[in-house]
């Protein structure tokens, strides 16, 4: 029974940056909105309601969905936006554990939260589910490897899981936006196990991520393309965010390989022999 007159939307990671802006979006077109956090700091003037959920835990994300469905009946729209960074490092600079904990949240924290919903979207017919992946989901990054290596799984486990649910009324689509004025990077972790190897090529990359994000698109953009995955009547599998996303997917798309590479190193200033 839909206890609710408007369609509902769950979206993660909504206390801050992509996930807020999203959530206010939606909500100002029509839905009615339940964000989450894993410590949530609601304000009286917000449009959506802000709940405590971990996407890392299995116990948070069930009781979650079911206060939720217990409240309105269905959800109509999951954004998956919860995630985490690691700062730029080699990749063997970083822990198992580290490289555990990002892909727990970007990647297993998706399948966690959508798994919970799709019980409830399958018997109601119908649901729109967006992931927010990244323009590293299909251009490497060098010194990102465990944050883009998540990316490239949600990529694939999104394309594979609209074609098992659309016959379901079910769609799923993944945005790729590019670096965006969020405060991830702020909160991103540093690697356990510097070397001295990496200490110079560490230091400039973190210098070159800094003049690009100082350049940055605003997260909005990223919010619109949600808005237009969960509404389009036939969705696309991937959107692009902003022009810097729409120029990488295009260059990904017809430069060779190796002149795709070079550019990639000549960008962040790397060697490119």
């Amino acid at each position: 029974m839909n206890k609710n007159k408007g369609p509902v939307a769950l979206v993660t990671g909504a206390s801050s940056g992509i996930g807020l802006i999203t959530a206010q979006k939606l909500a100002a077109s029509g839905y009615r909105v339940f964000g989450t956090s894993r410590r949530p700091n609601p304000t009286g003037s917000q449009a959506f309601e802000m709940l405590a959920m971990d996407v890392d835990k299995d116990e948070s994300v069930v009781n979650l969905i079911n206060q939720i469905i217990g409240s309105t009946g269905r959800i109509d729209l999951l954004v998956n936006n919860a995630g985490r960074g690691l700062a730029p490092a080699g990749a063997e600079e970083f822990s198992l554990e580290q490289a555990q904990a990002i892909f727990n949240t970007n990647f297993f924290g998706v399948v966690r939260t959508t798994n919970a919903v799709l019980p409830h979207m399958r018997s109601q017919g119908s649901g729109r589910i967006v992931n927010i992946g990244s323009v590293l989901g299909f251009m490497p990054m060098p010194y990102m490897a465990f944050y883009s290596a998540t990316k490239y799984a949600l990529r694939g486990y999104s394309e594979s899981l609209d074609h098992e649910l659309r016959n379901m009324g079910i769609r799923v689509s993944v945005i790729e936006p590019a670096f965006m004025k969020t405060s991830i990077e702020a909160n991103s972790a540093q690697a356990e196990f510097q070397m001295d190897e990496y200490q110079e090529v560490r230091s400039a990359v973190e210098v070159r991520l800094t003049e690009m994000l100082s350049s940055a698109e605003d997260p909005s953009l990223v919010a619109d393309a949600i808005l237009k995955a969960a509404q389009e009547p036939n969705p696309r599998l991937a959107y692009t965010a902003g022009t810097a996303a729409a120029r990488l997917k295009l260059m990904a798309t017809v430069l060779p390989a190796r002149f795709l590479d070079t550019g990639i190193r000549k960008h962040l200033r790397l060697r490119t022999q």
